[in-house]
């Protein structure tokens, strides 16, 4: 859904996505169009000043379609709009945007319940990028963020993902956390990185900060809150295996992840550790930014090493999904006996292969673009 059919359908429209992934320039554009708009950043002092008297503002800008930007600021106006959206009873009333997830703003859903569409904006994904080998390695090596992403230098793209990463845990941090170190955040967001594509171990992080278990999954909370990491959640069924019970691990944007491990080229992540890893995250966040309402995504592991990148379900229907960052993928024994284990269900690989082409019964690698687009992927992605 868009967000012009949303506003035409709910009352508030939630347009929510980390800070400068571009959800003010598109608010703006939207408002350009309308006659009666009012616009308020409540990171400015004298626009949070005109919601003293909320109610007074909302009345006086009746008819108006009125937009509140980074509204995680000032949580304490949603019973507000709720009251103003039950007398009005229309649709179209306000355009809330948001660095904070649904669940950062879990006021937002207890006051606003039935009333609000949630919508989430990312960094620029592969479909909106030209369709070049070029373009790919560098969305993958800058990551979506627009002003990385486009910088024309490869140090200015390096040194504003750094200055994103200080101004997120010196600014951002304290506001959805007051109290919480940003010092104990940047350091766990750098171990984190660190971890990129591993299960997680929230007893062994936890050791390493020299905090309970309990902090280290609130900070996690708040960081994927945040859109700064995102936790995939294991396979759960009953096949009769031991299966791995922890969530996977990502850094949610390549380029972030890059300037928190330090890898300023291409030469330097092609020689990494994580180059692997950095690959299956960004295809997988391109993946999951596409799949349709309804479908389960999350990772199978179990005991014996068996395992899957990512599985789709819909109902009874599976797409398994492995994610290669060579141009001529092979298949290892432990990803074949999970997809017999599943009952052998479509299998797509993920590659950087210029076409599409099998790797085994069944089984076709493709590029990220055209599995995105592809028949097999049609019933748990949008096209």
């Amino acid at each position: 859904m868009g967000v012009v059919r949303a506003l035409s359908e709910y009352p508030v429209v939630a347009l929510l996505g980390p800070r400068q992934c571009g959800k003010s320039t598109l608010a703006k554009k939207l408002l350009s169009r309308r006659n009666r708009v009012a616009y308020l950043d409540l990171e400015r002092p004298s626009d949070l000043a005109k919601l003293q008297d909320a109610e007074s503002y909302f009345e006086t800008n009746s008819g108006a379609l009125i937009c509140l930007d980074e509204v995680q600021r000032s949580p304490e106006i949603f019973p507000v709009i709720r009251s103003i959206c039950d007398r009005r009873g229309k649709p179209g009333q306000f355009l809330i945007l948001g660095s904070a997830s649904r669940d950062l703003l879990r006021q937002t859903s207890e006051s606003l319940a039935g009333r609000v569409a949630f919508l989430e904006l990312t960094p620029f994904l592969i479909r909106e990028v030209e369709d070049t080998d070029a373009a790919l390695k560098r969305l993958w090596l800058r990551g979506g963020f627009p002003k990385s992403f486009q910088s024309g230098r490869e140090a200015g793209s390096f040194e504003w993902r750094l200055n994103f990463i200080k101004t997120f845990l010196e600014r951002d941090v304290p506001a959805l956390a007051p109290g919480l170190s940003a010092t104990s955040i940047g350091r766990l967001w750098s171990m984190c990185a660190h971890l990129h594509g591993q299960s997680l171990n929230y007893s062994g992080l936890a050791a390493a900060m020299g905090v309970s278990d309990n902090t280290i999954r609130n900070w996690l909370e708040l960081l994927s809150g945040a859109f700064a990491v995102k936790l995939l959640p294991p396979f759960a069924a009953n096949l009769g295996k031991r299966m791995v019970k922890a969530p996977k691990l990502y850094i949610r944007d390549s380029g972030i992840l890059h300037a928190l491990l330090s890898i300023e080229s291409m030469e330097e992540l092609h020689g990494h550790p994580a180059y692997g890893a950095s690959w299956e995250s960004f295809a997988l966040e391109n993946v999951l930014a596409r799949i349709r309402p309804g479908i389960k995504a999350s990772f199978y592991r179990d005991s014996n090493g068996s395992e899957i990148d990512l599985v789709l379900e819909k109902g009874h229907k599976r797409l398994a999904v492995e994610f290669k960052a060579g141009t001529a993928p092979t298949l290892a024994r432990p990803f074949l006996n999970a997809i017999e284990t599943l009952g052998n269900p479509k299998a797509i690989v993920v590659s950087r292969a210029a076409e599409s082409f099998p790797v085994s019964k069944g089984i076709v690698a493709m590029p990220l673009r055209k599995m995105l687009e592809s028949a097999e992927a049609s019933d748990f992605l949008v096209g």
